[in-house]
């Protein structure tokens, strides 16, 4: 056996069949009926015609169905495709061309805009509707199709056809990032297991062996883990596989809702929860104050943001709700895995921990010196993606190999402290030029974040004649603050940050735009600031 996410997967499901896998809502499926479940799937996906390599997309709110789905392409040696369900239609359509989807999976919801797109995606032959269709959908001639649950019973056994998994497997991850279209990051399984899921063994010394992950998922009593965020996004994909290789118990939102967390919280003992950064954790924290007295949530231990930094304010409102917790925030990326935790200081900046896999270069891939101020770029080697699928370009520039060693090297912009702390300081694209000074957006934002009346905020440049940018913020102020004076925040901000970093232009918006994943729109958030001045 080998180091694929399928047989791993099996192996655990056979060693603690009986034990709850993954919950959402009133549906729960143990790890043997989620095991035979993936594998009628994968029977189907097979006799439609998705051969190894082909790529299925996953069109679909958190739900059951949705795991079930990432297993059975693993179990057929297809690839799933994690699709960002507020994409309208020409970006779908993109993202269906770019990913070559021969099959889609999608909630009926979904249905209608695959119907009305699916003429034009000129790889895609299968279609799988999750739940019952509200309305007729006209479906493209060239496709099959088929209701999902009927799929499913049309193999009445509990095994599929086998295909020789190996650790060469691939996964592709969609990631949208801050700005421009979606990038499919090419994993091996190997390379994905050791990197994103750290080898089962988050605590601890990555495992090695199948038998070393079966061993730890039957050994002790099973951890229950909250994911609050979308199946779709890379941080979540991590959380889920991580736990399910270590037997434990997922609890998914089908949509995020801060008292349905508090509630599933009480209701599964729930230990660990995951979500995205400030988006997910700031109504957490307002729910806990004014409703975190009603629940029982003595079980939970840990509080996780991937994907997006949690401010040091908001850290410090979960922690003066429930004292007794952990909140850590995970550092990485689609394109390098899991690669430490940020710590954000009182001085406002993010420090990461010295890491033998994690390290800062220059354009020559030189390691940069310590104490010196120089800024480089984040970069990991070892366990890392192929390549960015169909885009060789990109994947020259983000994964170049040198000397037969294949790196990654981050948009991160970081230097390295005297003692070996790395201070990261935001997306090099998102840099904004003032006067020949920079200033990143993530140092601004956790200031911002920082005053009592603001729920939200994203940083862009504006264009300016003399400085050639000056610092925009667009802010969301917190409910009962909607006449927030943008006056008021520049005052707290100079407490904070020099004179250039302070924002010239503060537009308060009824609402911060953000991804599904909480990521930041930033593209918005410049149309929004250069609309007009405050």
């Amino acid at each position: 056996m080998t180091l694929n996410l399928a047989t791993l997967y099996e192996a655990v499901a056979r060693v603690v069949p009986d034990r709850p896998a993954v919950t959402c809502g009133a549906v729960t499926r143990t790890y043997a009926e989620l095991d035979r479940r993936a594998n009628r799937l994968a029977a189907h996906l097979v006799k439609a015609g998705v051969e190894p390599g082909r790529h299925v997309g996953v069109y679909l709110l958190n739900s059951v169905e949705y795991v079930e789905v990432m297993l059975a392409c693993f179990k057929a040696r297809a690839v799933p495709i994690n699709i960002n369900y507020r994409y309208v239609e020409n970006e779908l359509l993109y993202l269906f061309e770019d990913a070559q989807l021969h099959t889609v999976v999608v909630g009926t919801d979904h249905a209608p805009r695959v119907a009305a797109l699916a003429g034009r995606a000129t790889h895609l032959r299968h279609v799988l509707v999750v739940g019952d269709e509200p309305e007729p959908v006209a479906w493209d001639e060239r496709l099959t199709g088929a209701g999902y649950e009927k799929a499913l019973a049309a193999w009445p056994g509990d095994r599929g056809p086998r295909t020789d998994l190996t650790e060469d497997d691939r996964f592709v991850l969609y990631t949208g990032g801050t700005t421009g279209m979606p990038k499919g990051v090419v994993w091996r399984h190997e390379d994905f297991f050791f990197a994103a899921l750290l080898g089962a063994n988050p605590y601890g010394e990555p495992h090695t062996s199948v038998s070393e992950v079966t061993q730890a998922a039957q050994a002790g009593t099973p951890l229950t883990y909250l994911i609050a965020m979308p199946l779709m996004h890379g941080a979540a994909s991590y959380t889920l596989f991580m736990g399910l290789l270590g037997g434990a118990h997922i609890v998914l939102l089908r949509t995020f809702d801060p008292m349905e967390a508090l509630r599933e919280i009480e209701r599964h003992r729930v230990q660990i929860v995951g979500l995205v950064g400030d988006a997910q954790a700031r109504p957490l924290a307002e729910a806990l104050r004014e409703h975190g007295g009603e629940f029982d949530l003595a079980s939970l231990f840990v509080i996780g943001s991937g994907g997006a930094i949690l401010s040091r304010s908001t850290q410090e409102a979960l922690q003066e709700r429930l004292p007794n917790i952990m909140v850590r925030n995970s550092f990485g990326a689609s394109e390098s895995g899991a690669d430490g935790t940020i710590v954000v200081g009182e001085d406002g900046l993010m420090r990461l921990q010295p890491s033998p896999s994690v390290r800062v270069v220059d354009e020559d891939l030189a390691d940069v010196a310590p104490g010196g101020g120089q800024l480089g770029r984040l970069a990991r080697s070892g366990h890392v993606p192929l390549a960015y699928f169909n885009d060789p370009d990109r994947t020259r520039a983000t994964f170049p190999v040198i000397d037969g060693v294949r790196w990654v090297v981050l948009g991160d912009v970081a230097e390295v402290e005297a003692d070996g702390t790395i201070v990261v300081h935001g997306r090099g694209s998102g840099c904004i030029n003032s006067g020949g000074e920079k200033v990143f957006p993530e140092e601004v934002e956790q200031a911002l974040k920082g005053h009592p009346a603001v729920m939200d905020a994203l940083v862009a440049g504006v264009p300016d004649e003399r400085f050639g940018h000056r610092v925009g913020a667009v802010v969301e102020p917190r409910p009962g603050h909607a006449d927030l004076d943008p006056e008021e925040l520049r005052l707290h901000c100079r407490s904070l940050l020099a004179g250039y970093k302070v924002p010239a232009t503060i537009r308060i918006v009824e609402r911060v735009l953000r991804s599904p994943s909480g990521k930041a729109d930033y593209g918005w958030a410049k149309r929004v600031v250069a609309a007009g001045t405050s």
